[in-house]
């Protein structure tokens, strides 16, 4: 009887000494594998990645890439049933993204995609290095008239669901016509991390840096599927740039 609990021990260790090891999965939001088919489309080149376990189509502004190349792509927001009119086409699913690398390297602009003037940093000894990102400058931005700022919208989302608001902010991310939108992001240097950032659809076309004046109806817990969720957002706003 003594060797009952014995035997149990063995088994369980050859058990877990056979059992098969599980890769670590992939991290959420990043798709990675071979081109295995591209297109350009407007202002979009569209791949479809081969991941190893299934085919995915994605989406980014104009950029150079070749059947071969290995890309990835992150921070991307999935399209259901999304229908090309240039293509006349329709996707089960494209995932659209601004954060994409081509062999382990930022993504270059298509030779055929306007390519906009960029903001160079100079060295001390005279030489250029690559465009300079600069963060849109928040400081100074006035409350909208009677409006609010993006940390009270975001903190009052109970208060403010359903209802129109008004913030005047700067336009920090901007990504244009998807679904037939352009989504931005906007800041006006009010809140921390999580109250400090808003999106925004609208068919108004801006620019990264842009100051804003936004209005339009406060929409709560949008799901746009595959696990991408809006807690807040303005869609369909009205958008002037001053």
């Amino acid at each position: 009887m003594k060797s009952l609990p014995m035997l149990c021990r063995f088994t369980l260790l050859l058990a877990l000494a056979v059992a098969p090891i599980q890769a670590a999965p992939a991290a959420a939001g990043v798709i990675s594998g071979k081109v295995v088919e591209t297109m350009n489309a407007a202002s979009y080149t569209y791949v479809l990645i081969d991941t190893g376990t299934k085919k995915s189509w994605a989406a980014a502004p104009q950029f150079a890439v070749k059947v071969g190349d290995t890309v990835a792509i992150a921070d991307a927001m999935p399209m259901q049933n999304y229908q090309s009119k240039t293509l006349n086409r329709t996707f089960d699913v494209v995932y659209f993204t601004g954060n994409i690398s081509v062999n382990g390297a930022p993504a270059a602009p298509s030779t055929t995609a306007p390519i906009p003037a960029p903001t160079t940093a100079t060295l001390p000894s005279g030489r250029s290095t690559m465009p300079a990102k600069t963060a849109p400058d928040l400081t100074g931005i006035k409350r909208a008239e009677n409006g609010q700022t993006v940390a009270e919208v975001i903190t009052g989302k109970t208060k403010f669901a359903g209802k129109p608001v008004a913030i005047r902010a700067r336009v920090v991310k901007y990504n244009a016509q998807i679904l037939g939108k352009n989504w931005l992001h906007i800041q006006d240097g009010s809140g921390a991390p999580g109250t400090n950032d808003l999106t925004v659809t609208t068919a108004v076309t801006v620019k990264v840096g842009d100051l804003v004046l936004v209005t339009g109806k406060l929409g709560i817990d949008r799901d746009f599927g595959s696990g991408y969720k809006y807690p807040l957002i303005i869609e369909d706003a009205s958008v002037v740039v001053q």
